[in-house]
């Protein structure tokens, strides 16, 4: 969010202020004076895969390849926010894909991570956008999606487990069939 759009949403900064005092603080000590406006920066930074499209962002880096062997990125680093408590989750994504004529630039596949992990989210819905928008745009023989995260709204609230982790796959097209399933699995221990 800019500066300008800023101006024209003093009720956001308001807001803000408000909810600083309800906690019993003043906003407008020195610390906090722009803390209102940092925030919105920050959250407008955090949310900026709502201005993302996968057709864009693919751009046409499609590429006809005889290959029809599994293609996998791994530990993709993902940093989302959960739309129940908007708290930060953050960890690994690992995508895996059999392609059927066609591959897809590598560099693209953390950006369409990227473009589903910077919104509001869970991460169980995460796991699916991701494997769908691959099989959608490349039509493979399939796609394999798993995701590891680390959840703020565990560690920091609610049961407070600082260890523990969430762990979600999508697996679609020959991915579900045990022989692939095995091999993405394995090769993801690696």
């Amino acid at each position: 969010m800019s500066t300008r759009e800023l101006q024209h949403k003093p009720e956001l900064l308001e807001n803000l202020k408000e909810l600083l005092t309800s906690i019993g603080e003043n906003p407008n000590r020195d610390g906090l004076q722009k803390t209102p406006y940092r925030f919105l920066k920050a959250f407008d930074f955090l949310t900026h895969g709502y201005s993302k499209d996968p057709d864009q962002i693919i751009n046409g880096a499609l590429f006809d390849a005889p290959y029809s062997e599994m293609v996998i990125v791994k530990d993709i680093e993902i940093y989302s926010l959960c739309e129940h408590h908007l708290l930060p989750f953050f960890g690994k994504c690992h995508v895996g894909y059999i392609p059927s004529g066609k591959v897809i630039g590598l560099s693209k596949i953390p950006r369409i991570v990227d473009a589903f992990a910077r919104r509001l989210q869970v991460q169980e819905r995460l796991t699916s956008q991701i494997s769908s928008c691959l099989m959608s745009h490349l039509n493979p023989h399939g796609v394999g999606v798993v995701i590891e995260a680390s959840h703020l709204c565990m560690m920091m609230r609610g049961v407070e487990k600082q260890n523990a982790f969430a762990q979600t796959s999508s697996l679609k097209g020959v991915f579900q069939t045990q022989e692939t399933r095995s091999e993405f699995f394995n090769l993801l221990k690696r």
